[in-house]
């Protein structure tokens, strides 16, 4: 039996942080028990957006740089936030081209993913680009990007080593993986 009703009841939010990008708030609540207690939730302001750059080879670029909030270097796929005036598309294109100068002639949505949905309601959206051509890097002052191909299955080997640790880019290398093995069942059909 699905339990899908919303069993939560709200008795009082008060907003304890907020800047551009997010807002902490903290709920007192009636649990799916009917017991009082507290729940914190951060909003996105922002769809996240991630790109699973692959080539005509079987390369996937990926972007390594430390990550604040982890204290420590991370290899990810390129990532970011979708601007309000522009599509979750539009924002992963730029996002591509400013982090590794790569462009896509074709783009596919292949994810839908909830990040860390026990603590916030963050959205995003994974795609797939391939047909890749050079343009220029435009990274954020923010931001101090290396840039690494690898081929698909030294990633995904990353991946199942957890050397490669961020949730959209584990799901997307997992995909892509995916994705190649089922095009080798079909060719050898």
């Amino acid at each position: 039996m699905l339990h899908s009703e919303n069993n939560w009841q709200v008795l009082s939010s008060a907003v304890h942080y907020d800047n551009p990008w997010i807002t902490v708030t903290e709920y007192d609540v009636l649990n799916p028990s009917q017991k009082k207690g507290i729940y914190g939730k951060v909003h996105f302001k922002n769809v996240a957006v991630g790109i699973i750059p692959l080539d005509e080879m079987g390369n996937i670029y990926l972007v390594g740089q430390f990550r604040f909030t982890l204290d420590k270097y991370s290899i990810e796929i390129p990532e970011g936030g979708s601007l309000t005036n522009l599509s979750p598309l539009e924002s992963a294109k730029r996002e591509l081209e400013e982090e590794t100068g790569l462009q896509a002639n074709v783009w596919k949505h292949v994810l839908t993913m909830h990040l860390s949905n026990s603590v916030t309601d963050e959205l995003a959206l994974v795609y797939l680009a391939t047909q890749l051509f050079f343009g220029k890097p435009k990274p954020e002052e923010t931001e101090k990007i290396d840039l690494i191909k690898l081929p698909l299955e030294k990633a995904y080997q990353m991946v199942m080593n957890h050397e490669i640790t961020d949730s959209m880019s584990v799901a997307g290398i997992l995909h892509a993986k995916i994705l190649s093995l089922q095009n080798l069942k079909n060719e050898k059909k």
